[in-house]
This record gives C-alpha cells, sequence and structure tokens, in this order.
C-alpha cells in the first residue's frame, strides 16, 4: 500500500456542527459558509472572484474509514451497495466534492453557497468547477 501526504490549507466555518444533522448533498439545504485559508495561501486566491464555480476538495475528518458496503443516505429498507458506487461520507479515503459558488471574499477567507461540511472540516484543496462549454483539447 503506498501512502501519501495531504496537507491542511485551511478549514470551514459552518453553523453545521452535527453529522447527523447536516444535509447530505448542497442542495438539500446547505447553507452559506466560510472558507478559512492559511495565511501562506493567499497567493493561491488571487484570480477568485464571486461568482465563480469552485469544488471545494475536504478531508471528512469524522467519517468512518472502514467502511467497504453501506445502505445508500442509511436506509436501511434499501439493499446495500459497494461505498464507491455512493457519495457516503464513509469511505477508506472520506475525501469530501463540494461544488460552491463564491459570494464574498476577505482576505484569506471565502464565503461559498451550499456547503454540506461540517464546521472544522479540513480543506485540501479548491478547484474551478468546469463549464460544458470549454474546449478542452
Amino acid at each position: 500500500m503506498t501512502l501519501f501526504e495531504v496537507r491542511t490549507i485551511g478549514r470551514v466555518e459552518s453553523p453545521l456542527t452535527d453529522l447527523a444533522s447536516a444535509p447530505r448533498q448542497a442542495d438539500e439545504g446547505a447553507p452559506e459558509a466560510w472558507l478559512v485559508f492559511e495565511p501562506e495561501m493567499l497567493e493561491g486566491l488571487q484570480s477568485i472572484r464571486p461568482g465563480d464555480e469552485m469544488i471545494v476538495i475536504t478531508w471528512l475528518d469524522r467519517a468512518r474509514r472502514d467502511v467497504l458496503k453501506l445502505h445508500p443516505r442509511g436506509d436501511t429498507s434499501r439493499s446495500c451497495e459497494g461505498v464507491f458506487s455512493t457519495r457516503a461520507p464513509h469511505r477508506p479515503n472520506p475525501i469530501g466534492l463540494h461544488p460552491t459558488m463564491v459570494i464574498a471574499i476577505d482576505g484569506t477567507r471565502v464565503r461559498v453557497r451550499h456547503l454540506e461540511a461540517l464546521d472544522g472540516t479540513p480543506i485540501i484543496d479548491m478547484k474551478p468547477a468546469l463549464s460544458e462549454n470549454i474546449d478542452r483539447r
């Protein structure tokens, strides 16, 4: 097994604090939240603007890492599925992918819409969302 080192570049500041009551997807009532980046990340935020659609990549630090099969959405009336066919947070490498929109920027703080990550969740990267109209040659 190969191990990789991943560095935290910031943390989420959100009103969401309880895993059990947090929305499972952004479109299920996820609130606005602040992405608070480490001071040394300031240059990396230089071209980010309000209105930009971004993918925030987090480390779901409160997720279990030993889950390979589960009932989708915790619904025991549904049959178990392999974790890789779901968006469940509990998985061998609990990486969260969050499509968001930037609504404000204040130094190393970036305010985004629809983030279902819990308060304190580590941020490991952020990338622009690709538009369907981008020429990918």
